[in-house]
C-alpha cells in the first residue's frame, strides 16, 4: 500500500510539473533574442494546411518549444554543471573549462574545407590581384583551444598550416603562432584581446616591409563582457573586460562603411555597439562586408587591403599608423565575383588574415 501511494505521488508530481511547465510555455510571451547565446530564437510557426501536410509545422514547432522553454538558461546551466562536474564528461556540446577559460573543442581537420578556402583565395588572386603589382601575404590566427590542449593539437595546427601554405604558395606566409598564448584571448569568448596583439601587428607589418611600432593609450569599457562561450555553456563565470587602444593616429582616422548601400562615416570604436548585444562589435562596428579606414596624418601613400573574418576588426586599427588607407573585405558577406565593383587593386599590400576555425569550416566564404 505504501509503495502504491509512493508511486502514485511520484506520478502525480511529475504530471503536475510537466503540465505546469507546458501551461507556462503556452502563456509566456515568446522572446525574440537570446542575449546569452547571441542568436535569434525560434518563433511560433504559422498554422495552415500546407505546413501541416508537409510536416514543416511540427518540425518548426519543436524548435519553437525548445527555444521558448521557461527557465531555459538556468536549466542549461544545471545540465552543463551536472555533465562536467558530476558525471565528469570531457565537454558539454563541445565546450569545456580549462585554466580559467571556456574553450571550444576543435572540429576534426577537414581537408576538403581547407581546399575550398584555398580555391576561393586563388580565384580572388587570379581574377583581381595577379596583374596589379600588389604584394600578397597570408597569416593564420590560431584558435584559443590550440593553446589549452597540453600539446595534443600541435600536429593539428601544423597540418592545417602546411595544407593552407601549399594552397597559397603565391602568397608570403607570416607565422604568428609563436607570439600568442591562451591569455591573449578572452576567457569567455573566441576572439583575441586587442591590447595583447600589438606584437602581432608589429610582426605582420615588418613582414610587409613597414612599421607598426607606436605607443597607445589603453582604455577600458566599464561594462563587463560576457563572450559567446559564456552563453553557450550556461555556467556562472567571471566576465571579461574589453580594453581598446587609442593614439593620435587612430583618433584622427576616418572609417567609412558601405553596409547600408551608401558611404557612411563611422568610428573605429563604435560605442553604441559597445553596450549592445555583442560588445566585441565595438571594433569597427563588427562584421561589415566592406569598410575603409583613411589616415589623414599618414606620412606615406601606401595602402593595405585585408581579407578577413571577425578577428580582423580589432587588429586592423593597429596597422593604420603605417598606411594612408586600409580596406577591409569580408567575403562571408559579399560575393567575391563583384570585388572589382568596389575596389581596384593597384600596387597595394594585400593581407589574407583568417582564423583556423573559419578555414576548417570555410563554406561561409562566398
Amino acid at each position: 500500500m505504501n509503495n502504491r501511494i509512493k508511486n502514485l505521488s511520484v506520478i502525480v508530481s511529475m504530471s503536475a510539473l510537466i503540465a505546469g511547465f507546458s501551461i507556462w510555455n503556452v502563456l509566456k510571451y515568446p522572446e525574440t533574442y537570446s542575449f546569452s547565446e547571441r542568436r535569434t530564437l525560434a518563433q511560433m510557426p504559422e498554422l495552415n494546411s500546407q505546413n501541416i501536410v508537409s510536416g514543416d509545422f511540427m518540425d518548426n514547432f519543436e524548435y519553437y518549444v525548445a527555444d521558448q522553454f521557461p527557465m531555459r538558461d538556468k536549466i542549461r546551466g544545471i545540465k552543463s554543471f551536472s555533465e562536467l562536474y558530476v558525471f565528469q564528461k570531457a565537454d558539454v556540446n563541445g565546450l569545456y573549462v580549462k585554466n580559467g577559460h571556456i574553450v571550444k573543442k576543435e572540429d576534426p581537420l577537414n581537408i576538403e574545407m581547407l581546399g575550398y578556402a584555398g580555391d576561393k583565395f586563388r580565384y580572388i588572386y587570379n581574377s583581381f590581384i595577379k596583374d596589379s603589382n600588389s604584394e600578397v601575404y597570408f597569416s593564420i590566427i590560431p584558435e584559443k583551444n590550440l593553446f589549452l590542449s597540453d600539446g595534443k593539437t600541435d600536429a593539428y595546427y601544423k597540418r592545417l598550416s602546411e595544407e593552407m601554405r601549399k594552397r597559397t604558395e603565391y602568397m608570403t606566409y607570416i607565422d604568428i603562432m609563436p607570439l600568442l598564448s591562451a591569455d591573449d584571448y578572452y576567457k569567455t569568448d573566441s576572439h583575441w584581446k586587442q591590447e595583447s596583439i600589438s606584437d602581432v601587428a608589429l610582426q605582420i607589418a615588418s613582414a610587409m616591409g613597414t612599421d607598426a611600432e607606436c605607443s597607445y593609450t589603453e582604455n577600458t569599457l566599464s561594462a563587463p563582457f560576457y563572450g559567446v562561450y559564456y552563453g553557450q555553456l550556461g555556467l556562472p563565470f567571471e566576465p571579461d573586460t574589453i580594453k581598446y587602444l587609442t593614439n593620435e593616429t587612430i583618433n584622427s582616422s576616418v572609417v567609412t562603411s558601405y553596409s547600408k548601400g551608401y558611404p557612411e562615416v563611422t568610428d573605429i570604436y563604435n560605442m553604441e555597439k559597445a553596450s549592445g548585444k555583442d560588445p566585441y562589435e565595438m571594433f569597427l562596428s563588427g562584421s561589415e562586408a566592406f569598410i575603409t579606414i583613411n589616415n589623414p596624418v599618414s606620412k606615406t601613400d601606401r595602402e593595405l587591403v585585408i581579407f578577413r573574418d571577425s578577428f580582423g576588426s580589432s587588429f586592423a586599427p593597429l596597422l593604420i599608423e603605417s598606411y594612408s588607407k586600409i580596406t577591409l573585405i569580408d567575403i562571408r558577406y559579399m560575393q567575391s565575383s563583384v570585388l572589382d565593383s568596389f575596389i581596384e587593386f593597384d600596387d597595394q599590400d594585400v593581407l589574407f588574415l583568417y582564423s583556423s576555425s573559419l578555414l576548417n569550416s570555410s563554406t561561409a566564404l562566398r
